[in-house]
């Protein structure tokens, strides 16, 4: 078994560190990269927007870092009287800690599943009819979330606080290096890198991609997999790495 790990920097390098140090052959190709959001300049206005009882909730880490650093960019801090949720138990401790000199807020997330199914189901989602909901998150993603929300009446507003840039390489090369590597294993986390790779490998190197088998972290993403033609699909029970190591394992 030879895994190739896509997931971006610096998430990718560590899983691969804890992989190989589970004698597992492990080799890291991130397919994004991160720059700043477009909305980061809007952040701190939608904050100030907010009243007692609205939320925020985090799609990610990395929404929660580029927020952080904008808002200390800024000088401002963090409001009181709102309620911070994020999509898991990782993204939650990103935010936590970046709370922790503005308020004494609870950080609230999903104990089973980090996907949006699991976050709605979350007390603080029972009753948001009138209130205002400010998704932090990257360019696109959480659009479900966002309907199952409006639908029960809140006012959703997005804020792009990142945005995801697909990387290119050279196509024959790079696939030339993954055969050489004995690659049958793919962790992908996401649907556009799911399409980005698949759209990537050139014609005569599709067989080989299809019948690897590849590691998803959502229900939906094997949906997506399968679609395009692969046939095996591994949904690890989080997107974290030490899901993932575990459904490699």
């Amino acid at each position: 078994m030879s895994i190739l790990v896509t997931r971006p920097s610096p998430f990718g390098e560590l899983l691969v560190k804890q992989l190989t140090e589970h004698g597992m052959d492990a080799y890291h190709t991130p397919l994004i990269t991160f720059s700043p959001g477009d909305e980061l300049d809007k952040l701190a206005h939608y904050l100030t927007a907010m009243k007692s009882g609205d939320i925020v909730i985090a799609a990610s880490q990395h929404a929660v870092n580029y927020a952080k650093n904008k808002l200390a960019q800024d000088n401002y801090a963090w409001p009181e009287n709102i309620n911070y949720l994020a999509i898991g138990y990782k993204t939650a401790s990103v935010l936590q800690s970046a709370l922790q000199k503005a308020t004494s807020s609870l950080v609230g997330y999903p104990q089973g599943r980090e996907i949006s199914e699991e976050l709605l189901k979350l007390p603080q989602l029972q009753q948001v009819a009138g209130k205002k909901i400010l998704i932090l998150r990257g360019n696109g993603g959480r659009e479900f979330l966002a309907e199952e929300l409006k639908k029960q009446g809140a006012d959703v507003i997005f804020c792009e606080c990142y945005q995801r840039h697909m990387i290119n390489y050279d196509a024959s090369e790079i696939c030339q290096r993954w055969q050489a590597l004995n690659i049958d294993r793919l962790v992908i986390t996401s649907g556009e890198m799911l399409q980005h790779l698949y759209h990537l490998v050139p014609a005569n190197y599709q067989q080989w991609l299809l019948s690897c088998r590849v590691i998803v972290v959502s229900e939906r993403l094997a949906i997506m997999a399968k679609a395009l033609g692969w046939t095996q699909c591994l949904i690890a029970d989080n997107a974290d790495n030490d899901a993932l190591l575990r459904a490699l394992q």
